[in-house]
């Protein structure tokens, strides 16, 4: 009885260990799938159509609470009109090239260098380890920018940029966010403010594909 119920506990130890592999690893699968498919499906990312409207709807953070406000809708190609960036980046990374020409699309005057060590320019430009993702921006006025930040929450922030702020962060590689869109799936995510002091703060939370446009 005894040998039997220990290959019994042993099997079950086995099973329970490969369903938390399986757990563990799905986000992370799903992330680098996002990264390496928008490096070849270009045309596939930019399906979705934009309908006519006035304004938008977005959640920014106010008092520590989501608050949903109007946003104006302008041309995508008027929003980073006079705005000029430098984007480090690794030069084999799919989704960075994809971030660009989501940011090139809505008017960003962007030119790429693909340094050995990009976290030397994370250091340089003040961003925090945990705030860190897989490229970094940073314009002329020297604001930065990083990660898949989207270019409509680039142009509000540069066009009313609060007095303690460095710039803006979107941690790790959100599957859905601009340049990370794969099989029309999405993950919630906030875009982070980065301050001059390292503290960061949200910025805006993004629930939905709709709040990034």
């Amino acid at each position: 009885m005894r040998r039997y119920t220990y290959m019994f506990s042993n099997k079950y130890n086995w099973l329970s260990g490969r369903v938390f592999l399986l757990v563990a690893t799905s986000s992370l699968s799903l992330t680098l799938a996002a990264c390496s498919q928008s490096n070849t499906s270009t045309s596939d990312s930019q399906s979705v159509q934009e309908e006519p409207s006035t304004t938008i709807q977005t959640l920014q953070i106010q008092d520590g609470k989501p608050v949903p406000i109007n946003v104006p809708l302008i041309n995508r190609s008027e929003l980073l009109k006079n705005v000029s960036a430098t984007v480090y980046k690794d030069a084999n990374c799919g989704c960075c090239k994809e971030w660009v020409g989501h940011a090139e699309d809505n008017g960003l005057s962007a030119t790429t260098q693909h340094p050995k060590d990009l976290s030397l320019f994370k250091e340089r430009y003040g961003v925090p380890n945990e705030m860190r993702a897989c490229h970094t921006t940073v314009t002329t006025d020297g604001y930065v920018f990083e990660g898949h930040v989207p270019a409509k929450h680039m142009a509000q922030f540069l066009a009313n940029p609060p007095v303690q702020a460095i710039g803006l962060a979107v941690p790790g590689m959100p599957v859905g966010s601009p340049g990370m869109e794969y099989q029309g799936k999405f993950m919630p995510y906030k875009v982070m403010q980065l301050n001059n002091d390292g503290s960061t703060q949200v910025y805006v939370a993004i629930e939905s594909p709709e709040q990034q446009l």
